[in-house]
């Protein structure tokens, strides 16, 4: 069962253009994705899927594999099932933002290892620990699971709600995905549904639909990079665990 990694990097970016191409560190923040992710050991291969020649040409560069797709993807799942498509051979593709610089590559192999072992599964994606702060925050999408490690719900509301006190803490879900090549490929063509449109979530979609999400437990907590902001925190971060 063959595995594919690979990294949406869209050029255009409301909050700030041409991300892929700011640098964090004197390196290029696709390039620190894709340094992170080679890292893994249960990818065959790393490939980013991009929409622009400047981030194609930078990728040449540090040596990465490339795949050119449409710039008219309304959304990275759907750069992601084009992308597929050009690797007909890979069975389980692990989708790895990329504004995620500090990923973990032991995530990318659980992800990976889940669905090797668990064939009933469609998909696969990650939890991490919830901070208080973060419990009315809609950016921070909370997630909630069966007895068997399966997404219920997830939801820009807190759930579950404490009515009396969390029997278990509640966890925030992390926007890393694995997928069957084939669920990809049909999830992709599915039409939007009623949750999905509510809460702006793409994975309710699969959960209407009747499919089984695994998630797996990490305490990591990445740093994604959509704002000028983002960027001074990943270039601090980096220099306090890469010290000279």
């Amino acid at each position: 069962m063959k595995t594919a990694c690979i990294i949406p990097a869209r050029y255009e970016s409301t909050r700030l253009p041409g991300k892929p191409l700011r640098k964090i560190a004197g390196k290029t923040l696709i390039h620190r994705v894709y340094e992170r992710a080679v890292l893994a050991q249960k990818p065959d291969i790393v490939i980013i899927a991009t929409d622009h020649p400047l981030i194609e040409e930078e990728i040449k560069k540090f040596g990465g594999e490339c795949v050119m797709t449409s710039p008219d993807h309304p959304t990275g799942t759907d750069r992601l099932a084009e992308a597929v498509r050009h690797y007909p051979d890979y069975d389980i593709i692990v989708n790895v933002q990329g504004d995620e610089p500090f990923i973990d590559p032991a995530v990318i192999d659980a992800l990976a290892s889940c669905l090797q072992d668990r064939p009933d599964l469609d998909m696969a994606t990650v939890s991490s620990p919830l901070k208080k702060e973060e419990y009315e925050d809609p950016s921070a999408v909370k997630v909630v699971v069966n007895i068997r490690g399966e997404a219920l719900y997830f939801s820009r509301s807190l759930i579950p709600f404490p009515r009396h006190a969390f029997a278990e803490p509640p966890r925030k879900h992390v926007g890393i995905y694995a997928y069957r090549r084939r669920f990809l490929l049909d999830f992709a063509a599915m039409p939007q549904t009623p949750l999905e449109k509510t809460e702006s979530l793409e994975q309710l979609r699969a959960l209407e639909s009747g499919c089984r999400i695994g998630v797996i437990q990490t305490d990591m907590d990445g740093i994604g990079i959509d704002t000028e902001e983002d960027l001074k925190r990943a270039e601090a971060y980096f220099e306090r665990s890469h010290p000279l």
